[in-house]
C-alpha cells in the first residue's frame, strides 16, 4: 500500500480549506484518509501562524514509515526544514503555446534538413567519371 501525505479540500464553495491527512494513493481526494496531520488555510496572508498547522511528531513518524509528500505539503515540509525539495528549472514555460509549437517545428526541420545533407552528398573522389 503506497501512503501519501496530501492535501483534502475542505470548506466551502470559493472558501476552501485544506485537511493535510495520510491517504492511500489509491483513495479519492477528499474521501477515504488513515490520519489527519493538520490544515492549511490559503485564504490567510502568509504572515499569519493559522495559515498552515502540522503536528511534526505525526509527520516524522509517517515519513519513517515510507510515505511520500506531495509536490505542495513538499514545500510545506521544506519550510519546516523535515524535508528537502529540489527546485523545479522549466525555462520554457514562460513563452507562449504558439511560439514553443514554431521553436519545436524549426527544430524538427532543422534536424532533418542535417540528416538528409550527409546521405545525399556522397560523389565519387575524382570528380567527373573517367574518360575511355
Amino acid at each position: 500500500m503506497s501512503l501519501k501525505i496530501r492535501l483534502a479540500r475542505a470548506g466551502t464553495k470559493k472558501r476552501p480549506v485544506y485537511h493535510i491527512v495520510i491517504a492511500d494513493s489509491r483513495a479519492p481526494r477528499d474521501g477515504r484518509f488513515i490520519e489527519r496531520l493538520g490544515y492549511f488555510n490559503p485564504l490567510l496572508p502568509k504572515d499569519k501562524a493559522e495559515r498552515l498547522k502540522l503536528d511534526m511528531e505525526k509527520v516524522k513518524a509517517w515519513l519513517a514509515k515510507g510515505a511520500l509528500p506531495t509536490d505542495r505539503v513538499l514545500r510545506f515540509l521544506d519550510a519546516a526544514g523535515v524535508m528537502k525539495r529540489e527546485k523545479r528549472n522549466n525555462p520554457t514555460r514562460a513563452i507562449p503555446r504558439k511560439e514553443r509549437k514554431a521553436q519545436a517545428e524549426e527544430a524538427a526541420k532543422a534536424a532533418a534538413a542535417k540528416a538528409a545533407a550527409p546521405a545525399g552528398g556522397a560523389a565519387p573522389a575524382g570528380g567527373a567519371a573517367p574518360a575511355a
